[in-house]
């Protein structure tokens, strides 16, 4: 009797091989649950369809025979399902039992360890402080002046070499003191649940040393935070978008930076309909106790949001190529600082409402945690320091910028600014 194919597994990145001599789609696992990648060969990319969860072994096979006129389509059938079960790129029992193990070596371990150190930055100290110091002096000359009394940040996590400059300007604009406050670093939750916001008590470990963490404020929003609280989420062990603020915050500050860091999953109904994000009454109840413990705290936290903004083109699903600055992409710019024209003047329903226009066509990966800030934060005014647009790959865009909060916004509303 034929075999059910398990369905191959949602989540996973698909690129074409970078290795010359083996063509074909790159699938990689962003969760880490497997470490090794699986390179399907270009005439088989078109059968990867069949692990949907609705198909059988023998319906694959029957369709390679058909396509190949090899006899031996039987076996390559067998040999490409268990290629794929063997690596955890499906939905099956061993995915369970990896998915499983991750998790509960995460839990237990004492700190978070460095994720993307030697792929995405250097993992020797001196290698990365130099290219942290060369972002940091890659501020451009016109880039808007600071509010005063800087309290909040955001910044990329795009690639070093694709953010530098939106990376140095906000982190120029820090406070002086901010060696002296608690860091609530709010990133983005890439492979979160919609409506669950991920804490963990562990200290970051980096090449640069080792966080503290303000425990009693994680315990606090732990206890006040409700059900949308997810408790030493899995998704800090392979998420980038906090991992490369801590760098900098390490960089500036020092190895024992004192953070809480919190990863922000999408709103993913409140984008889809009508209604605000805290419609939903665990994302109500989270952003009251961030906001009771804000307040609370005042000038003793400083907030670091690790945020990109649209993402357009082939990568992410586009019909068409997409070139910074170019084309429709210059209508993006627009539709880009429309949205952050809101977010500095502290309106959090106009900056939603314009989420949530075309069900977020722009794919504002940091919308999320740009609502959270300001939601728990008490609509602050800010200041757009900078924009960009850069090519990821040439057939795709991803837009950012820098953005700083304060007592008293500078002159203009952020619109204007390169």
């Amino acid at each position: 009797m034929s075999r059910r194919l398990a369905p191959l597994r949602r989540g996973l990145d698909a690129m074409p091989s970078p290795v010359k001599d083996r063509p074909g789609v790159l699938l990689r696992d962003p969760f880490g649950y497997a470490e090794e990648v699986v390179i399907v060969p270009p005439p088989l990319v078109p059968f990867l369809r069949f692990f949907d969860g609705g198909h059988e072994e023998g319906d694959l096979a029957a369709a390679l025979y058909r396509a190949s006129g090899e006899l031996g389509a039987g076996a390559y059938a067998r040999g490409l399902a268990e290629s794929l079960a063997r690596s955890g790129f499906l939905e099956d029992d061993e995915l369970d039992r990896r998915r499983a193990a991750r998790h509960r070596a995460f839990a237990a371990a004492p700190r978070r360890e460095a994720s993307h150190a030697g792929a995405a930055y250097p993992e020797d100290p001196g290698e990365l402080a130099a290219t942290l110091d060369e972002c940091l002096h890659n501020a451009l000359p016109d880039e808007a002046t600071p509010p005063d009394e800087v309290f909040a940040v955001a910044a990329p996590h795009v690639s070093f070499e694709g953010g530098r400059h939106s990376y140095a300007s906000a982190y120029r604009a820090l406070p002086g003191d901010a060696s002296d406050r608690t860091v609530v670093v709010l990133g983005t939750s890439h492979y979160g649940a919609s409506g669950r916001f991920g804490l963990t008590r562990k200290p970051y470990r980096t090449p640069l040393g080792e966080t503290t963490v303000n425990v009693p404020f994680v315990d606090r929003l732990v206890t006040d935070g409700g059900e949308a609280v997810v408790v030493e989420d899995y998704c800090h062990a392979v998420e980038h978008a906090v991992e490369f603020q801590v760098l900098f915050l390490q960089h500036l500050l020092g190895p024992g930076a004192r953070v809480v860091p919190i990863l922000c999953g999408p709103f993913a109904e409140a984008t889809l309909g009508p209604g605000r994000p805290e419609d939903d009454p665990h994302v109500a109840r989270f952003l009251d106790a961030l906001a009771g413990a804000a307040a609370d705290e005042g000038r003793r936290l400083l907030w670091v949001l690790g945020v990109d903004l649209a993402h357009v083109g082939r990568r992410y699903g586009d019909e068409m190529a997409a070139e910074a600055r170019q084309g429709h992409l210059r209508n993006v710019e627009t539709q880009d600082r429309r949205r952050l024209a809101a977010v500095v003047a502290g309106d959090a329903d106009g900056f939603w409402r314009q989420v949530q226009e075309g069900e977020d066509d722009l794919r504002w990966c940091g919308a999320s945690a740009l609502y959270a800030f300001l939601r728990a934060t008490g609509s602050p005014r800010g200041t757009l320091l900078r924009y960009e647009q850069w090519n990821i790959d040439p057939e795709s865009v991803v837009s950012f910028g820098a953005l700083a909060f304060g007592e008293t916004p500078s002159e203009g509303d952020g619109g204007v600014h390169a």
